[in-house]
């Protein structure tokens, strides 16, 4: 019995919800008259529903809190008419469908400030921030001691291209096809959130230009399983080392996340030739 009555009152809330976010938004903001007859304010049930592309029963039938179906179109049609922000949008998507909505996926923002000092304070250990498209947008002391982030051009400070594009990325990763497949399959699942993206569109067609394995491995659509943790690295000046490794998601509306390595050793201080290190 607790289901049925846990989905009535969702459907309660939900009523409520749109009658707030109605009653808040002018009829000149959605481009209406005002009118003189208003009895009450906002907008009317008939204005949204017109504005939402529904018919004015279905939509009564909605804000009432009868059990109706809604689709993620509408409700991102409804978001848009009643001005929702990203928090009110996920918050309705969660009372009428019982789940979050797709965020639209971007490949391009700024990293906060507190991530720049988080990083700073974890000299010894390579960390920075990527993007879905996998460009470097922030990276510690450490990290630029290995991989050397700072020599490279911005448009190619990205660990996709520097995996598939560097010599030296098959001598640093060793075995490089076992590791390059797993962090491929990464990146796929991350191409999949941006495929709308023209940044990262053009991202895997200059891949694919550059690199035959890339272009030969992406066609063939093969999906692995996820990376274990564990990079095996041949740093010139040290040696093979072993860094296990995780992505902390840093802010989520901006996809960003974190990369953290933990090496076997500790990252000298003693310059070392520069590195890529795709750990996505």
């Amino acid at each position: 019995m607790s289901a049925p009555r846990t989905a009535e009152r969702t459907r309660v809330e939900l009523a409520e919800f749109l009658r707030s976010r109605r009653e808040r938004i002018s009829p000149e903001e959605v481009g209406l008259p005002a009118g003189s007859r208003r009895r009450t304010p906002g907008l009317r049930r008939e204005e949204v529903a017109a504005l939402a592309g529904v018919g004015l029963s279905w939509y009564t039938w909605l804000e009432q809190g009868r059990d109706i179906s809604v689709s993620a179109t509408f409700l991102d049609n409804l978001s848009r008419t009643l001005k929702l922000d990203a928090t009110e949008r996920r918050h309705l998507f969660l009372l009428a469908h019982q789940r979050l909505p797709p965020e639209p996926g971007k490949t391009w923002c700024t990293v906060p400030a507190l991530i720049h000092r988080l990083m700073g304070d974890i000299p010894s250990r390579p960390a920075y921030v990527l993007n879905l498209r996998w460009d470097v947008l922030a990276w510690n002391a450490a990290a630029d001691r290995v991989f050397g982030f700072s020599a490279l051009p911005a448009d190619r400070r990205n660990l996709l291209w520097m995996l598939f594009t560097s010599p030296a990325m098959r001598e640093l990763f060793n075995p490089w096809d076992e590791q390059a497949l797993q962090i491929l399959s990464s990146f796929r699942r991350d191409f999949v959130r941006a495929t709308q993206d023209p940044d990262i569109a053009a991202l895997v067609k200059d891949l694919e230009k550059a690199s035959p394995d890339f272009r030969d491995w992406w066609r063939q659509q093969d999906i692995h399983g996820p990376c274990q943790g564990i990079r095996h690295l041949h740093i010139e000046a040290v040696g093979q080392v072993v860094f296990e490794h995780t992505t902390l998601t840093i802010d989520e509306d901006r996809h960003l996340g974190l990369y953290a390595g933990i090496p076997e050793i500790s990252v000298s201080p003693a310059p070392v030739p520069p590195r890529a290190h795709p750990g996505r």
